[in-house]
């Protein structure tokens, strides 16, 4: 095992939580690494970090433990959980905070976090990323065995997936994030380059799993009123100041502006629909 945790958090880093969280993992597991993913998911927003963890989990050494706290239910009959998944382990809400990661992988297994002699002799009724899931993460990631956590679950709570839908050479989809740039993120993905013109789309959502062919010259994207014609590689193929669509690092479908703010321009929020023709097979 690598002795790793991942952070994820709405907390931020003007206050004191993070810290405090990554006090308890140092004083419990000394030799534990520590990486922050991102502290900066909207406050309360379950969703987006579901979204985030589900992009960035695979970059991590097997063994990682993933340690979410994002809780809007601190303190109610939300349990607090630990799920083996393929090869990672992640420590969470029950909240749904994990669905879209544990739908990408295998095997799971769950556990509600009831061995209190595993959390901090004093446990605070709003701050259980400290007192509960930080030191409950550091003996995971020195070793402990899953199942020394607690109680074993049968099943956790899950989100609905993101909208995707797939009708012959439409797809709709809808915004999953907007980045700092103003970058729109759609639920619209895996899209993957195969030649200069040739794309294929294998729908990471919805029901379909069959790969969709995609034209980047023929294909049609439209956002509220605006349409954009053909799908481009890179940011700076279009023109400073100009909308494009590409298939972002993620291999979704993004919006943006080369320089630009592509949110902003097109007054957009998170949830609004995406519609996308893939041209020609």
């Amino acid at each position: 095992m690598p002795n790793t945790i991942a952070l994820l958090t709405d907390f931020g880093t003007r206050d004191i939580y993070v810290g405090a969280m990554k006090g308890v993992i140092q004083r419990t597991a000394p030799q534990t690494t520590v990486i922050d993913i991102s502290h900066h998911i909207e406050a309360q927003n379950v969703r987006q970090a579901a979204f985030a963890l589900l992009n960035a989990y695979r970059y991590f050494v097997e063994g990682t433990v993933f340690l979410i706290v994002v809780d809007p239910g601190v303190g109610s009959t939300r349990k607090p959980i630990a799920v083996q998944a393929g090869a990672y382990i992640f420590v969470a809400p029950d909240n749904g905070v994990l669905s879209y990661a544990l739908a990408d992988l295998p095997e799971m297994r769950a556990y509600e976090l009831t061995n209190p002699s595993l959390w901090l002799p004093e446990t605070s009724a709003t701050f259980h990323g400290r007192d509960v899931f930080a030191p409950v993460a550091a003996y995971l990631s020195a070793g402990m065995a899953l199942e020394n956590v607690g109680d074993a679950l049968e099943s956790i709570f899950t989100l609905p997936p993101p909208q995707l839908s797939v009708s012959g050479k439409r797809v709709r989809g809808e915004i999953m994030h907007i980045d700092r740039f103003g970058n729109i993120i759609s639920s619209i993905g895996q899209l993957r380059w195969l030649a200069p013109d040739k794309l294929t789309l294998d729908p990471r959502f919805g029901d379909s799993r069959v790969p969709v062919p995609v034209r980047a010259t023929e294909a049609r994207i439209k956002i509220d009123t605006t349409e954009i014609e053909g799908l481009s590689r890179a940011y700076a193929d279009a023109p400073r100041g100009t909308l494009l669509a590409l298939a972002g690092s993620n291999g979704y479908l993004e919006i943006a502006v080369n320089q630009g703010n592509a949110a902003a321009t097109l007054d957009v929020v998170v949830g609004d629909h995406i519609d996308f023709t893939v041209g020609g097979a």
